[in-house]
This record gives structure tokens, C-alpha cells and sequence, in this order.
């Protein structure tokens, strides 16, 4: 795709953040529309105030795109702290046995969902070190899974009690801690550019077409976008090409030959039917850019 001019780019893009301690993730939004001036804007997973990490805001029109983001998988490292000092190898056993795979969860009283038991997926729980009564770990959980409350419920298993003491989100999906930017690195990249230099912010800014790379493409024809853009259904002699194994009511992104984001559209079909369907409706249209 060609360079976009970034008066353009800036409302078709979202911003890793490294968001702040003391900072609620709804501040965090109000400083990005506060430093590019803008209307709208919105993150795709709360943090507490006094959890920093990777926080994702999308600007403008890459609003459109939050519904893709929001379920992605987390990691994190922290230190929880034990209310009574037990062996290392007592408490890894308890983590493997009892917290890694499919766990039932409540989410917590402040939580803004309701208190009913659900199911969530821990993939791992390491334990990076330990001093004492405070345990350094690092974790890769299902979205939705509080880690505050992992902690809890770690300690009432193990009859001594914890709780969540420091605590780092260091990746959403594809959104690497490694690449995100503080609140002061967007707000110089920003002053820099209208002060004609444009690398710091380019830096700063992703594209909505590289931020959603688990959403699988569906490429259309250039002289169909009009249509598509005013609603109309996909239809599969539209279609130039697209990923396999699209599943039926798959949320699909929906592009131009030249590479850029046009729509965000649900399947009606996998995609083997789809080629199958010779020129009927295949995709229904979502969200537009």
C-alpha cells in the first residue's frame, strides 16, 4: 500500500499505549483525543488504575475495528502477594493442577459485568521467582480473565490467602509491550509533526489494515467498493480472492486490490460454499471505512 498522508492515516489508525499507573484506561482516551483534537476515540480493554501495560486505542473511523480487538488473548507479568509463606514447589503443584486449562472464574465485586461463575482458559502460569511471601509470575490468559481475581482464588486454594500486589499487561494478541509508546512519547511524536517532521508519529500510529492480521481477508473487485461502501452484500463473483478456511458467521475484512480496508463483513458461508455459490450474497456487510 502506498504512504498515506497522515492527516489520513491519523483517523483510520490505532495506538499501542503504555498506559500509566494512576491513570483509569478512560483517562487514558481522553489524553489521546485531548492531544490529536479528536471526536472519537476508544479502547479495546480496561485496565485498573494501578495496572500499566498495553492498552489499545483506536482513533476516528478505527473505532470500527474495536469489536475485532476485543477478544484477543492477554499476558502479563506481576507479583502476587502470599498472606502466609509456603515452598515454591507447594504452590507451582497447586498452579498446575488447579489453574492452568479451563478454570470457572467469578469475576470480581468492582467488575463491570455480572457476578455469575463463567469459564476461562489459563494457557500458563510461570513462576519467575520468589522472595519470601511475594511471587514474580507471568501469565497468558483468555480474554475476560481477571487476574486480580486469579490471584484470590490461587491463595483460598492454597488455605493462605493472596492477593494482586503489581501488575503488568505485556501483551493484547499481536500488541507487544516492546512496541508500544508512553502518553509523553504520542504527545512529542504529534508536536514534532506539526512541526513538519513526520517519522516519530509514524511510528506511533498503526494502520487499522496491520492492526487486525487474526482477521481473515476477503479481496473484491475495485469497481464493487462503491456498492460495498453503500451497504450491498458481497457476492462471490466479487470476489478476487480470500483466505481459507473462513468459517460461517465469521467476522471477515473486506479489501480493495490495493491492500486497504474497506468494510468489516460477516460470512454466510465458509469459504469453500462461498466459491460454490456462483453470484449470491456470501458476505454481509458490518461496518464501513
Amino acid at each position: 500500500m502506498n504512504q498515506i498522508i497522515l492527516s489520513e492515516l491519523i483517523p483510520r489508525s490505532v495506538i499501542n499505549v503504555d498506559k500509566p499507573t494512576g491513570m483509569s484506561s478512560n483517562d487514558v482516551v481522553v489524553e489521546i483525543k485531548k492531544i490529536f483534537d479528536l471526536k472519537r476515540c476508544g479502547h479495546t480493554g480496561t485496565l485498573d488504575r494501578n495496572v500499566t501495560g498495553v492498552l489499545i486505542v483506536a482513533l476516528e473511523d478505527a473505532t470500527k475495528i474495536m469489536p475485532v480487538l476485543m477478544g484477543l488473548d492477554k499476558e502479563y507479568e506481576g507479583i502476587m502477594y502470599l498472606h502466609k509463606d509456603i515452598e515454591l514447589e507447594k504452590l507451582k503443584e497447586t498452579i498446575s493442577k488447579k489453574f492452568i486449562g479451563k478454570i470457572i472464574q467469578t469475576p470480581p465485586v468492582k467488575s463491570h459485568v455480572a457476578r455469575k461463575p463463567r469459564q476461562r482458559k489459563v494457557y500458563s502460569f510461570d513462576i519467575l521467582g520468589k522472595n519470601e511471601k511475594n511471587v514474580k509470575f507471568k501469565t497468558k490468559v483468555e480474554s475476560g480473565t481477571y487476574i486480580r481475581k486469579l490471584c484470590s482464588d490461587i491463595g483460598k486454594e492454597l488455605g493462605t490467602g493472596a492477593q494482586m500486589k503489581e501488575l503488568r499487561r505485556t501483551k493484547v494478541g499481536h500488541f507487544l509491550i516492546e512496541e508500544s509508546h508512553s502518553l509523553d512519547e504520542i504527545k512529542k511524536a504529534y508536536e514534532t509533526w506539526k512541526n513538519g517532521i513526520e517519522t516519530l508519529l509514524r511510528e506511533v500510529l498503526m494502520p487499522i489494515e496491520k492492526a487486525i492480521p487474526h482477521v481473515k481477508k476477503v479481496y473484491v473487485k475495485d469497481d464493487t467498493i462503491s456498492y460495498i461502501l453503500n451497504g450491498a452484500p458481497v457476492k462471490s463473483l466479487e470476489i478476487i480472492k480470500m483466505d481459507k478456511k473462513i468459517r460461517e458467521n465469521e467476522m471477515v475484512g473486506i479489501f480493495s486490490s490495493n491492500d486497504k480496508l474497506i468494510a468489516i463483513g460477516i460470512s454466510k458461508d465458509d469459504s469453500e460454499e462461498m466459491i460454490n455459490k456462483k453470484n449470491k450474497s456470501v458476505i454481509k456487510i458490518d461496518r464501513v471505512f
